[in-house]
């Protein structure tokens, strides 16, 4: 049994009678005394995963483990028991003072860390024992951040949740924070639950890292597994992106894009798999067994391609870029293409077009209903502009 449980946990949320789903059916293990990492883009289900597993967010399905309890089943009190005492949260630092900042302005840096340990211990162990009478403002971003950690690790929880805390820092920054949390790892057994939208900031502080896209794990291995193997498409997009130190190679370099519609799940359907190493990728059986064979070959894959000086080399975005409305539906049907005979067939039968586009939006066909929608309105506009001009004539007639 491992420390922390993911076991097929969904969570839809809803918007009048939208759902949109956030997780769609998310597994993955953290052992005790591990840092683990979860990497994706803005909106892929990463915060969502820390807010469940902090107990500040409720689950749709699946259950939700700590240390052998299943939390996702836990009251009221219980809950409140859980986020006070076996929870530790470290969140994003936003550079300001006041309402946006995780710190009390009206505190010392010493009655903040204060509960339940010795101030002076917590803050001597972040490196900020001559700071313990100073107020946020007058600290910097760096040590305003540090003093976030040492109230998180004050009441020594089981895990400490890292929802991107080091995004809004300076580069030399970073590392010193990084390297704080480390340390407590190594002294103290820290087990981290580390969110990030960067590959490039993980791979030497993580010891595994799972890949979300669109409330999916897609792949989970060991950091240098994953660095070295990244088999799903999407981990390969992610670590093409990695700035490269030299401006002449990251000019020539050819910037992988993943394009989703490369998997056919329309029959064979995926699943999450380990394909041994304790490398596990999302994938239906064929994908699974061409991973298989990638791995077994033993050769590390080179995910970031250098073109030639003066080659040219076509660069093609495959990725559909969503209006920020249409891209909360994540994932749509097989056959919901919105396509424009939706539109033309209900402009010229509007009555039609808003009843099939009622029925598109009660299956979840989201672009079709969208289509539909968009022709019967234009159709009933033209319809009423006619009707207006017919009343107009006729008014004219009669006088």
């Amino acid at each position: 049994m491992s420390f922390v449980e993911f076991h097929d946990v969904k969570k839809i949320y809803h918007m009048g009678e939208v759902e949109i789903p956030a997780l769609q059916g998310v597994n993955f293990e953290i052992e005790k005394g591990e840092f683990c990492v979860i990497v994706g883009a803005s909106g892929a289900g990463k915060t969502t995963i820390l807010n469940i597993l902090g107990g500040m967010d409720t689950l749709t399905e699946g259950k939700v483990l700590l240390d052998g309890k299943e939390i996702s089943s836990y009251g009221k009190k219980q809950l409140t028991d859980y986020r006070r005492y076996d929870i530790g949260f470290v969140f994003q630092f936003y550079n300001l003072v006041g309402n946006l900042t995780a710190l009390e302005n009206v505190e010392l840096a010493s009655q903040i860390c204060s509960d339940p340990l010795d101030a002076g211990q917590v803050l001597a162990d972040v490196g900020l024992a001559d700071r313990a009478s100073n107020f946020p403002a007058q600290l910097s971003g760096g040590e305003q951040q540090r003093v976030s950690i040492a109230r998180a690790l004050a009441k020594n929880p089981k895990i400490l949740l890292c929802d991107e805390p080091i995004s809004a820092l300076d580069v030399s920054i970073r590392a010193q924070v990084l390297n704080l949390l480390k340390k407590f790892q190594r002294e103290k057994q820290v087990t981290y639950l580390f969110i990030a939208h960067d590959l490039s900031i993980v791979r030497f502080i993580s010891d595994r890292i799972g890949v979300i896209y669109k409330g999916n794990i897609v792949e989970v291995a060991d950091a240098e597994e994953l660095f070295n193997f990244p088999l799903h498409p999407y981990t390969h997009s992610l670590i093409s992106a990695i700035p490269i130190p030299d401006p002449q190679l990251e000019k020539n370099k050819v910037l992988y894009t993943y394009d989703p519609s490369i998997h056919d799940y329309s029959v064979d359907k995926p699943e999450f798999v380990d394909i041994g190493h304790n490398h596990f990728v999302y994938g239906n059986k064929k994908e699974i067994e061409e991973y298989k064979a990638l791995r077994e070959k033993g050769e590390p894959l080179q995910p970031i391609t250098i073109r030639k000086p003066g080659e040219k080399v076509k660069e093609e975005n495959h990725e559909v870029h969503l209006s920020k409305a249409e891209d909360e539906f994540l994932k749509t049907p097989l056959h919901d293409t919105g396509s424009i005979w939706y539109k033309v067939l209900s402009f010229f039968f509007p009555i039609i077009g808003i009843i099939a586009a009622m029925v598109y939006k009660k299956k979840q066909y989201y672009h079709n209903y969208k289509a539909c929608k968009q022709g019967a309105l234009y159709g009933f506009a033209v319809l009423a502009v006619i009707l207006l001009i017919f009343i107009i004539a006729l008014i004219l007639v009669v006088l």
